[in-house]
């Protein structure tokens, strides 16, 4: 939001700024793309990985070891950005993915392939805070809503393209091209951004909470080791997992001491003594929990159990992540357009529950309609509650903890998801042994086939008669549903903290956030001002097109027309200016134009000399009465952040957003008026 009182450039010099702009964010995208992608497009070929490098009852760790370090590294990435300069670190995040992305696609062993996928998911996490944080670099406020737009749009595109994608590339490549598609997309995005993307270094100082960042996820990994591990590689009574166990316990005590102390710690101690926050989180982690254990382990149901091929298994997920889509967009338009959220997140927790039994009912011989169905119903209850978790922690911190609060959230769903994957596996790996024992004891099998290769590798079962194939398909079959029916009590338990929300009223700054941040496991972490800042400028946006300049005038105590106090502030902001001329920049009905022109020089609060008009004395104070309206209307929207004591950079913000959209091109007042 730099100077505007100078001469607008020239219509050249907007094309070339404009063409800049585009190209910078196309690479942009393409980097969200390459996060967003990769969410989605390695579950449905992990079938297909595993029978090809061993350990069904390591195939959890290949989406644990990516999103624990995604979740890890996010905070890092966004407070050394602020730092360092974004341009420079998110080359370098797109860098260590692509060496992760090449890694992948190299493995020889799952030990490798979860290593290097882990090296993967540290640069994801930059990915996703640093290329949303540019976009605040590039254009000012009031443009921002456009913009990321898209990268809601992107992580849309890609939640319905990934388990299409991931299952071509098995089908019709090899599975390791789920990770070659990564490097000509990221190449192409380097190239572009060194060359286009010319972004201030605004260097801000923070103290990195490098050892709370290390801490939590130190106690998500140590979690996640005894979760995954345990009842199959390690008895549950073993030194291992008690050793394991009790070093979590420390290290969360640690992690507990150290935020208290901590400059800007990544989940301040406050939060916790917030009921809704708190109640908000749990429910985020058993979503993640229940989300992305359901998407690592369908389509080892459809593929293995019902032997569709990795790209129709695709196809079979796309009703749950279009009903994601559709409920989460929906729930979070409405509670903002009307300020009632309590039933959202009850519901939801409810459907999604109802949705866990029902796939917990199939087996191999459940039809692609009931399949279709099952699944539809599950991604429908995950979407009426994941937009609005972020909307009730918002409303309920203070301003100072507004970015934190939003960013931790999503924080918890991601820790969440890491563990869900793990639990997930440890249950069906846990289930999947002995009932292939039990299934084919006493049964002759052909040579080098047995239980326990057939638990590693699932493409045995075509060597096996059509009795033993049955028997063993309807192990599978259990041991994968099961998941979803010891998943059921954790949705039962969300359901039942529903109720224990207060529904306050919501502030008018609170709104539903892009869904990209929503669909994204990693945490994308905004400042404070940075969050308001974005509510704020589109909530300002709206209302400019709602007729804006007409209440303006009414409060400010005149009866201008509403073109008339656009160009009073116009004025105001860039000095003297011709109409005829902004007309065409506004692309504006010339009649408007003139009727306000008109209205402001009779009134004699501009003068006009040749085809300029200049504000006169009274012409600036009318227009200095309709921007302290305009910065009234934005500070009520505040609610009960706008104190007497509030913080100086909260009026700042006010005050230079109500600056900038006033006067906006994106603001004309409609030709009708």
């Amino acid at each position: 939001m730099g100077d505007m009182t100078q001469a607008p450039p020239s219509g050249g010099q907007t094309g070339h700024r404009t063409r800049t702009v585009y190209l910078a964010m196309g690479a942009l995208l393409m980097g969200m793309l390459l996060a967003a992608l990769d969410q989605t497009i390695v579950a449905t070929a992990l079938p297909t990985i595993v029978s090809e490098l061993g350990g069904m009852d390591h195939l959890s760790w290949v989406v644990t070891a990516y999103l624990l370090a995604a979740t890890a590294a996010t905070p890092l990435w966004g407070k050394l950005g602020d730092q360092y300069g974004r341009k420079k670190l998110f080359q370098a995040a797109i860098v260590i993915f692509l060496i992760g992305s090449a890694l992948c696609g190299i493995a020889q062993t799952m030990t490798e392939l979860i290593a290097f996928r882990a090296l993967q998911g540290l640069g994801g996490g930059g990915l996703m805070v640093l290329s949303m944080a540019i976009v605040g670099d590039l254009v000012s406020p009031r443009e921002r809503g456009r913009y990321q737009g898209l990268f809601g749009a992107v992580f849309g595109v890609t939640s319905v393209l990934g388990p299409l994608l991931g299952g071509l590339f098995v089908d019709h490549l090899s599975w390791r091209w789920v990770f070659y598609v990564n490097l000509p997309l990221g190449a192409l995005a380097l190239a572009v951004i060194a060359a286009v993307l010319h972004i201030p270094v605004r260097r801000e100082k923070h103290r990195i909470d490098y050892a709370g960042t290390v801490l939590i996820a130190s106690v998500a990994a140590c979690v996640v080791l005894v979760t995954s591990l345990g009842g199959t590689i390690w008895d549950w009574d073993s030194p291992q997992v008690y050793t394991l166990s009790a070093l979590a316990v420390v290290l969360l005590a640690l992690f507990v001491s150290v935020e208290r102390r901590a400059a800007e710690p990544v989940l301040p101690p406050a939060l916790f003594r917030i009921r809704s926050f708190v109640i908000c989180s749990v429910i985020s982690f058993i979503i993640g929990f229940a989300m992305f254990g359901a998407l690592t382990y369908l389509p080892t149901f459809l593929q293995v159990v019902h032997g569709i091929s990795p790209t129709l298994s695709g196809v079979h997920m796309l009703p749950m992540v279009l009903g994601i889509l559709t409920t989460s967009t929906l729930s979070g338009q409405i509670v903002s357009r009307t300020g009632r959220w309590k039933v959202f997140p009850i519901l939801g927790t409810a459907v999604m529950t109802v949705g866990l039994l029902l796939l917990h009912n199939l087996d191999e011989h459940s039809a692609d309609l009931e399949i279709s169905v099952y699944f539809l119903v599950f991604g429908l209850g995950l979407g009426l509650v994941m937009q609005v978790l972020v909307l009730i922690a918002q409303n309920a911190v203070d301003y100072a903890d507004l970015g934190v609060a939003t960013s931790g959230v999503t924080f918890f769903r991601s820790i969440g998801a890491a563990i869900g994957v793990s639990v997930f596996g440890a249950i069906f790996a846990g289930g999947l042994g002995p009932r292939l024992r039990d299934a084919l004891a006493g049964h002759e099998l052909p040579p080098g086939v047995s239980p326990e290769s057939l638990q590693a590798d699932p493409r045995a079962v075509a060597e096996l008669d059509p009795a033993d194939q049955a028997a063993t398909l309807h192990a599978y079959a259990e041991s994968i549903t099961d998941v979803f029916l010891w998943a059921a009590p954790a949705g039962i338990a969300a359901f039942v903290l529903a109720w224990f929300l207060r529904e306050e009223p919501l502030r008018g700054s609170v709104q539903a956030p892009e869904t990209g941040e929503v669909m994204a496991v990693n945490p994308v972490q905004r400042s404070s001002r940075e969050e308001l800042e974005r509510a704020l400028s589109v909530l300002g946006s709206r209302a400019g097109r709602r007729d804006v300049y007409a209440a303006l005038a009414r409060d400010a105590g005149t009866d201008l027309q509403p073109a008339a106090a656009w160009l009073l502030l116009r004025m105001r902001r860039q000095g003297p200016l011709e109409p005829s001329r902004l007309a065409e920049q506004a692309r504006i009905d010339w009649s408007v134009m003139v009727a306000g022109a008109r209205q402001v020089e009779e009134r004699g609060l501009a003068v006009r000399e040749g085809l300029t008009l200049s504000l006169t004395a009274t012409g600036e104070d009318a227009a200095r009465r309709l921007a302290e309206a305009r910065e009234r209307r934005m500070a009520e929207l505040l609610g009960d952040w706008w104190t007497p004591d509030r913080p100086r950079d909260l009026a700042e913000l006010v005050q230079t957003i109500s600056a900038d959209l006033s006067g906006c091109d994106e603001e004309t007042p409609r030709p009708d008026r």
